[in-house]
């Protein structure tokens, strides 16, 4: 059998590590055309679809639904379309893998098969003058004999590195062969339903009846999400025995919070600076809007916009610290935390500085709208130089947040309440804004934390700034 290639895990972004096969959209065995989607890849933050690059047979899935495995390794294995998969040639293909002899996320060429007796290197094939690759890598390439014509770059547009060839050249470490994980149903009747995988083990798992299920896949098929929404709808979770205890498993998304914020504490010292602004002002401006315009941003959007013009005012604050150095920034990128059901995930008002609060606010509703619906790009979330935790819709008066490295700095916002204060030597009422900084005391120092801090409170209630 010819045409085999190989389907490696993507590397969605520089963070990414690795990925869970959420489901496979094409079945064993069945040709898909170019652009199909043929499966959902979970990583930290977001679901990923990956579109077939090419018409081809999905001839062998090798890591099924549920299972994580790292960047770059074996996942599926291709043919060209129509053809007729030999199980010992695909045994032989998968066998003889080695991860890192092609981009992770493309569809390498078949590794040479392996023989028994070990047969004397031969010389790598001419580097074609037309291939993408750097002259670095070029050079490299040549002189220690690697052969480069199957290796897929993971450069601009696909070309191939002076990394991506180093990688090449060292010995690649086998992957122990994975335990085979059995999802076919435990009941009869489920194979005449056109369900994924992944589905029909949920339903066998919750004793869903697939029958009365309708499935809002592709042409009708019935995928993960329709089984859960049908668990939803007829059953609540069962508590705990009495005295017992339940063991969840943290999701992917969980995880990453947890190992993100868990360095957080563990390894940046921080430190707390409280102050509290009167927001008056900027609610009657906000109501001026609304008025002229029959809607009107956010108090959280105009609270963006204050955080960037203070960071504009204060660049030491501005910042990301990567161990013995700090990144200043020359652009207000603000992380904005989110509450999705999977988790807390931060997309990015890029250049937040240079917008106006109505660009800021259209821009938030749409990031917030695809974070929840796990649509977000990876790097919508990752980076940004400042970020924001605004519990105020909770009632929560005031709160410390964790930072979120490698950024130097974090606001808590707490509700906007009426309190009694002293105004000009008399006793007032006016709605006050608890808010909370966090900083990394590695980078930013007390004062100048706090002349941050005043000019953002400063700035919050002289409001005529914001709209400027």
């Amino acid at each position: 059998m010819t045409g085999l290639r190989a389907f490696t895990m993507p590397k969605w972004g520089i963070e990414m590590e690795q990925g869970t096969i959420a489901e496979w959209l094409v079945a064993e065995g069945a040709d898909f055309a170019k652009g199909e989607l043929v499966t959902l890849i979970e990583t930290d933050k977001i679901t990923n679809e990956y579109e077939a690059e090419f018409p081809a047979r999905l001839a062998r899935i090798v890591v099924p639904a549920g299972e994580t495995r790292p960047v770059g390794a074996l996942l599926a294995v291709f043919a060209d379309p129509g053809a007729q998969a030999d199980p010992a040639a695909l045994d032989a293909f998968v066998a003889g893998y080695r991860p890192g002899g092609a981009a992770a996320g493309s569809a390498a060429p078949a590794p040479a098969a392996a023989t028994s007796t070990a047969q004397p290197a031969t010389a790598p094939a001419a580097i074609p003058e037309n291939l993408p690759i750097s002259p670095a890598a070029r050079q490299f390439a040549e002189s220690e004999g690697i052969d480069v014509a199957a290796l897929a770059g993971s450069g601009r547009n696909g070309r191939i590195t002076y990394q991506d060839v180093v990688q090449a050249g060292r010995p690649a470490a086998r992957m122990p062969p994975a335990a085979p994980v059995s999802i076919a149903p435990t009941t009869a009747g489920l194979d005449s339903i056109y369900a994924s995988p992944l589905a029909k083990r949920l339903a066998v798992q919750h004793g869903v009846d697939l029958a009365g299920v309708t499935g809002t896949g592709k042409r009708g098929r019935i995928c993960k999400a329709d089984v859960i929404a049908r668990i939803s709808a007829t059953s609540a979770p069962a508590p705990a025995a009495a005295g017992g205890v339940e063991v969840v498993r943290m999701s992917a998304m969980r995880k990453a919070i947890a190992r993100q914020l868990g360095l957080s504490k563990s390894t940046v010292p921080h430190f707390y600076l409280r102050g509290t602004a009167r927001v008056d002002a900027l609610l009657a401006l906000r109501e001026r809007a609304r008025q002229a315009t029959g809607s009107a941003p956010s108090v959280n959007d105009y609270l963006i916009r204050a955080v960037a013009l203070a960071l504009r005012d204060h660049p030491d604050v501005n910042i990301q610290v990567h161990e013995d150095e700090i990144h200043r920034f020359g652009q207000a990128d603000i992380a904005v935390a989110v509450a999705t059901g999977k988790g807390l995930i931060t997309p990015i008002v890029r250049a937040a500085d240079g917008k106006s609060v109505a660009a800021i606010s259209a821009e938030m509703k749409d990031l917030a709208a695809r974070a929840r619906a796990s649509k977000l790009g990876a790097d919508e979330f990752q980076g940004g130089s400042f970020s924001i935790s605004n519990l105020g819709m909770f009632g929560i008066e005031q709160f410390d947040a964790i930072i979120n490295p490698p950024q130097g700095a974090i606001l808590a916002v707490g509700t906007a309440k009426r309190q009694p204060v002293e105004i000009d030597h008399a006793l007032a009422f006016a709605t006050c804004l608890h808010l909370s900084l966090s900083c990394d005391h590695r980078a930013i120092d007390g004062a100048t934390g706090a002349r941050f801090l005043a000019g953002l409170i400063e700035l919050i209630e002289a409001p005529e700034r914001l709209t400027a």
